[in-house]
């Protein structure tokens, strides 16, 4: 049975509307069909988006951070450029 909503689910969109190399927004981490499909969604399918948008940001967050991480020059290569 599927829980009733009394508030409309607001849009995720923030204005940046650019797509990366995997085809998600930029912006709010949307697929296409979720973002032209969003007014016909039920309030249930609408927050199961932003779920997914949420999980889509904390994996592309950690791996840019794991990506600094490696391209940092280790202590040994930082030495051996003073001389």
């Amino acid at each position: 049975m599927e829980q009733l909503e009394f508030f409309v689910v607001p849009s995720p969109c923030v204005g940046i509307c650019t797509v990366d190399d995997k085809g998600y927004c930029q912006g709010c981490m949307r697929k296409r069909e979720e973002r032209f499909n969003w007014l016909q969604m039920s309030p249930a399918q609408q927050l199961h988006v932003i779920k997914l948008c949420r999980q889509r940001y904390r994996r592309k967050m950690a791996k840019q951070k794991t990506d600094a991480q490696q391209s940092m020059p280790k202590d040994d290569d930082i030495q051996q450029t003073l001389f």
